[in-house]
C-alpha cells in the first residue's frame, strides 16, 4: 500500500459519519479559536486603559508666594492636566471614598496628591528642600495588572511634574544666569572705568607725592629759616631797643646842639655886623684920621705915609669882616643843621621805638612762626610717607583692578548670551535633557502582534495534539501486513500534519483578516506556520509510536515546557538556568524566533536557521518514529495488544 493510499483511508475513516466530520472540524478549528480568540482579545489592551476607573484625590493646598517665587496650586493643575488627558477613567473623590472604592473593586487603584503638594515642589528654594510624594494605593485582588499598569502611571506623572517644576526652576535660573551676566557687564565697565581711575589717580598720587617730598624738603627748611629769622628777630628787638635808646640820647644831644648853635649863629650875627659896621667906618675913620693929621699940621705926604700904614689893618679888617661874614653863613648853616639833626634825632628816636616795637613782636611772630614751621615741617615729612603710602596702594589698587576688569570679562564670556527664546528652550532642554529616538530594527505594529508569534506557535501545537485524539497514529493494518516502515511512518506522519497544516491556513487568515495584524512577509510566515505544524506532528507521532497513550501525555506535558520555555512574553534571559537551556533545545522557541523575524521584518539568517533547527527536529522525529515502526513490524510487544489506559 502506498503512502497516498494510506492517507486517504484515513481521511475516509476520519469523515466516515457525520459525528467524525464535526469531531474532525471542530478540532480543526481548535488553533483558529485559541489563537484568533486570545489575540483578539488582547490585540490592543492599551488603547482600552480609558475604560479603566481610577481614583483621583487631590488634597493640595497650594503653596504661598515668597520672594521671587509665585503663588502655585500644582495638585489643581495635575489634576487638570490628567483629567484632560484621558489616559484613564479617572474619577475624582475624597480620600475616604477613594479608599472605599478600591476595597470595593470600583477603581483599579487610586492616585493621591497630599496637602503639602505644592509646599514640597517649591521647597527647593527654601531652607528645607524635601521631595514630592504622589501616593499610589493598589488592590492586587481586584486585578494584579492594573497594579502594573498603575505604578507606570504614577511614574509618568511623576515624571511630568518634575519636568515642569524643573522646567520653571531652570527657567528662573537662567534668567538670573542672564541677570547676572548683563550685571557682570555693568561691573566689568566699571571695573574699566576703576581702572582708569586708579591710573589717573596713580599719576595724581605720584605727583602729589613728588610734591609733598619737596613740601616736606621746603617744610623743613622753612623751619631752620623760621628758628634763624626768630633769633634774627630777637637779636633786631634787642638791637632796635638800644637804637632807640641811642636815638633819644642824639635827638637830645641834637637839640642841645641846635640850642647852642642858635645861640653862637646870634653871636655870629652880631659879630658879621660888628665887622660889617667896622669896613664901613674905616673910610670915615680914615677920612677923620686924615682931618685930624691935617689938623695936627702933617702933610700930605706925612698924612699919606701914615694912612699908608693903616691900609694893611684896613684890608685885615676887611678880611676878617669876610672871614666873620663867612663864620656867619656857616654857623647859620650849623644851626640850619643843627635844627634838622635834632628833628631828624627825634624822628629816629621814634621810628627806632617803632621799629623796636615791631622787632619784639616780629620776633614773638617769628617765634610762632618757629614753632609752626616745626609742625608743618613735620606734617610734611607724614604727607611725605603717607603719599607714598597712597601711591604704592593705589598701584596696588590699580593693579586689582586690572585683575578684576580682566575676571569679570572672563566671567561675562564664560556666561553665554542668550535670549529669552534661547532660555525657554534651554530651562525646556535642563528639564527633559534626554528624548528617546525610536529606532527598531523590526517592529510590531501593537501588543497583539507582539504575542502573535508565540499563541501562533502554541496554537499549532494544541491543534496538532487535539488531532491526535482522533487520529491514528500507525496504520494497525499497515503494520500487520508488514509494509515499509517508512512508508508506514510517512502515512502516519503527514495525514495529522496536512490537517494541521490546514489548520494553520486558517488562523493565518484570521490574524491577517479578521484581526489585521501585518506581516513583512505573509508567505514566509504561513511557510514557517505550516513547517511548525509538520515538524510538531512528528514529534508527537513518534512519542504515540514508542509511548503509546503515554506518549500523548507526554506531549502535553511538553507543550507545557515549551509554554514557559519559548520566550513568547518575556525574554528567555529571564528564565531559570534549567529552563533558559530548555529554550535552545525545543522547537517551539525557533517557530517564534522565525516568526517574529518574518511577521516584523528581521533577518533572513536568523530565520533560515530556525528553519534549519525545526528540520532537524521533523526529521530525526521522524527516524527515531520510523525505527519505533520498524519495530512493531518485527516484534509485537504486550503493550500493542492492550487496550489504552487513556482511550
Amino acid at each position: 500500500m502506498k503512502i497516498p493510499a494510506m492517507i486517504a483511508a484515513e481521511f475516509r475513516r476520519l469523515t466516515s459519519t457525520r459525528m467524525s466530520v464535526i469531531a474532525l472540524v471542530a478540532l480543526l478549528l481548535v488553533p483558529v479559536l485559541y489563537g484568533g480568540l486570545y489575540l483578539w482579545a488582547n490585540q490592543d489592551p492599551y488603547a482600552k486603559l480609558t475604560d479603566v476607573p481610577v481614583g483621583l484625590v487631590n488634597l493640595d493646598e497650594g503653596a504661598a508666594a515668597s520672594g521671587d517665587q509665585p503663588a502655585a496650586a500644582y495638585g489643581s493643575d495635575v489634576t487638570a492636566q490628567l483629567l484632560d488627558g484621558g489616559a484613564f477613567d479617572w474619577k475624582v473623590l475624597s480620600a475616604d471614598a477613594a479608599s472605599q472604592a478600591l476595597r470595593d473593586g470600583l477603581v483599579d487603584f487610586t492616585v493621591t496628591l497630599p496637602a503639602d503638594f505644592s509646599d514640597a515642589l517649591t521647597s527647593a528654594s527654601g531652607e528645607d528642600p524635601h521631595q514630592a510624594t504622589i501616593a499610589l494605593a493598589t488592590n492586587d485582588a481586584n486585578n494584579y495588572l492594573a497594579s502594573t499598569i498603575g505604578t507606570q502611571a504614577v511614574e509618568k506623572i511623576r515624571r511630568t511634574v518634575a519636568e515642569s517644576v524643573a522646567k520653571e526652576a531652570s527657567g528662573r535660573l537662567l534668567d538670573g544666569i542672564a541677570d547676572i551676566r548683563v550685571k557682570l557687564v555693568s561691573a566689568a565697565d566699571g571695573a574699566a572705568r576703576l581702572v582708569d581711575g586708579a591710573g589717573s589717580a596713580l599719576k595724581g598720587a605720584t605727583t602729589l607725592n613728588d610734591g609733598a617730598h619737596k613740601l616736606s624738603l621746603g617744610a623743613s627748611d622753612l623751619a631752620d629759616g623760621a628758628g634763624k629769622l626768630a633769633d634774627g628777630a630777637g637779636t633786631l628787638a634787642s638791637g632796635t631797643a638800644s637804637v632807640a635808646d641811642g636815638a633819644t640820647k642824639v635827638a637830645d644831644g641834637a637839640s642841645q646842639v641846635a640850642d647852642g648853635t642858635a645861640t653862637l649863629a646870634g653871636y655870629a650875627d652880631r659879630a658879621g655886623d660888628a665887622a660889617a659896621r667896622a669896613v664901613a667906618l674905616l673910610p670915615e675913620a680914615r677920612a677923620d684920621l686924615r682931618e685930624a693929621l691935617e689938623r695936627q699940621g702933617l702933610s700930605p705926604a706925612e698924612i699919606s705915609a701914615v694912612l699908608s700904614r693903616l691900609d694893611p689893618l684896613a684890608d685885615a679888617v676887611r678880611r676878617g669882616g669876610d672871614r666873620v661874614a663867612d663864620a656867619v653863613a656857616q654857623v647859620d648853616r650849623l644851626a640850619s643843621g643843627a635844627a634838622q639833626v635834632s628833628a631828624g634825632a627825634d624822628q629816629v628816636a621814634d621810628g627806632a621805638r617803632r621799629t623796636a616795637t615791631g622787632a619784639a613782636r616780629l620776633s614773638s611772630a617769628s617765634t610762632t612762626l618757629a614753632t609752626g614751621a616745626d609742625s608743618a615741617a613735620a606734617g610734611a615729612a607724614r604727607l611725605d610717607d603717607g603719599s607714598a603710602k597712597l601711591r604704592d596702594g593705589l598701584a596696588s589698587l590699580r593693579s586689582g583692578a586690572q585683575e578684576l576688569r580682566d575676571g569679570l570679562d572672563k566671567g561675562v564670556a564664560a556666561i553665554p548670551d542668550s535670549s529669552e527664546s534661547l532660555r525657554s528652550a534651554q530651562a525646556r532642554t535642563i528639564a527633559d535633557p534626554v528624548a528617546i529616538d525610536t529606532g527598531s530594527v523590526a517592529r510590531a505594529g501593537d501588543y497583539g502582534a507582539g504575542l502573535a508569534p508565540f499563541f501562533a506557535a502554541l496554537a499549532a501545537w494544541i491543534g496538532i495534539y487535539a488531532l491526535f485524539l482522533i487520529v491514528k497514529p500507525i496504520s494497525r493494518r499497515a503494520v500487520t501486513a508488514l509494509r515499509s516502515p517508512v512508508r508506514v511512518t510517512l502515512a502516519g506522519w503527514l495525514t495529522p500534519a496536512l490537517l494541521g497544516g490546514v489548520g494553520m491556513i486558517a488562523l493565518f487568515g484570521v490574524l491577517s483578516l479578521a484581526l489585521g495584524f501585518g506581516f513583512a512577509h505573509p508567505l514566509g510566515t504561513l511557510g514557517i506556520l505550516i513547517l511548525a505544524s509538520f515538524t510538531y506532528a512528528a514529534i508527537i507521532l513518534t512519542l504515540n509510536v514508542w509511548l503509546g497513550s503515554v506518549g500523548q501525555f507526554v506531549g502535553l506535558v511538553l507543550m507545557v515546557l515549551q509554554l514557559v520555555t519559548a520566550g513568547g512574553t518575556f525574554p528567555w534571559q529571564t528564565l531559570p538556568a534549567p529552563l533558559a537551556a530548555l529554550h535552545h533545545v525545543l522547537p517551539m522557541g525557533y517557530v517564534v524566533d522565525a516568526m517574529r523575524q518574518l511577521m516584523y521584518g528581521g533577518s533572513a539568517a536568523r530565520v533560515w536557521a530556525d528553519v534549519g533547527i525545526l528540520l532537524i527536529w521533523m526529521l530525526g522525529a521522524l527516524a527515531v518514529a520510523a525505527l519505533g515502526v520498524t519495530r512493531m513490524t518485527h516484534r509485537r510487544t504486550l503493550r500493542d495488544l492492550q487496550p489504552s489506559i487513556i482511550g
